[in-house]
């Protein structure tokens, strides 16, 4: 019977279809019959719409306000709700959810005096096929009232995993060898595993080809102002402006820190979903390093 019921609001949901009533006469069902399943579909429509906005309310909290309806609908299709993604927009819309949007992409790298060719080995191909064999960094800066908070970055191209990273009030080479080393440290790395950046002064300078050479790795450079030879790692630091940085004022080095580390190990590396790995997380929980944990302190 509620197939009749459904065929007839569909039909007549065209416009283009006869009345209720002759339509419930040649299906031979009765028209008191239809608008008492009409009503109660409403009502079961509209008890599963407001479940969704209280799962979609706590989803968007539990991400700090950066999902979209996409990575919400990707969340919901994992806790077992069947659901598109323009319901998911549309009941977005009507919560007043906005996700936190993107500011202009500006480049900061500096180039550096290099006078040897080194080769680009990635080619803005930034994908692996096992973890430690191609590795990504970069750096940039982050404002306090104390001044400029410096981070550098280590990411894993197989699971986009941030598996290095070092914070200090300078931008000196060191600096990038302390992400380096974290990821050495922390991680396995294949023999002959490729460290891709841009042509910044840091990364030409000899104290870290030293340093690259020391750890047995090979040394990628991309252009200089490209910023697709090193999309990876700036699209990690478009994810961390976006969705903390920008969102917050930082009174001292020592809170942006701390948030920054949470971000990397708690948010980043653990719980937030890739569009690049099918919305997937880099590789789910895991132990977070003794390091880390003091960084969050």
């Amino acid at each position: 019977m509620s197939d009749k019921f459904a065929f007839i609001d569909a039909e007549y949901a065209t416009g283009c279809a006869p009345s209720i009533e002759r339509m419930c006469r040649w299906l031979r069902v009765s028209r008191s019959g239809y608008y008492e399943w009409l009503h109660r579909t409403a009502s079961a429509t509209a008890q599963r719409r407001q479940l969704l906005k209280i799962k979609i309310t706590a989803l968007f909290e539990a991400s700090d306000g950066t999902y979209g309806y996409r990575r919400l609908y990707q969340a919901l299709l994992r806790s077992g709700e069947h659901v598109g993604p323009e319901l998911v927009r549309e009941l977005m819309r009507e919560l007043g959810l906005v996700a936190c949007q993107p500011r202009p992409w500006r480049t900061t790298t500096m180039r550096g005096e290099e006078q040897t060719t080194t080769p680009d080995l990635v080619g803005q191909d930034f994908t692996a096929d096992a973890p430690g064999q191609k590795l990504v960094g970069d750096i940039t800066y982050i404002p306090t009232w104390a001044g400029w908070l410096y981070l550098a970055t280590v990411i894993d191209c197989y699971h986009k995993e941030v598996i290095g990273y070092a914070m200090a009030d300078h931008m000196r080479t060191s600096l990038i060898c302390d992400a380096l080393d974290m990821a050495a440290r922390n991680h396995t790395l294949a023999a002959d595993c490729i460290f891709h950046s841009d042509r910044g002064t840091q990364y030409t300078s000899t104290e870290f080809r030293a340093k690259v050479t020391s750890l047995r790795m090979l040394q990628s450079l991309g252009r200089t102002g490209c910023c697709y030879d090193n999309a990876l790692a700036e699209s990690f630091f478009a994810s961390l402006k976006n969705e903390l940085v920008h969102r917050t004022v930082y009174p001292t080095r020592k809170k942006a820190q701390q948030d920054i580390a949470h971000y990397i190990e708690i948010f980043y590396n653990r719980q937030r979903l890739h569009s690049t790995l099918g919305y997937r997380t880099t590789r789910g929980p895991h132990r977070i390093s003794k390091q880390a944990a003091r960084r969050m302190k």
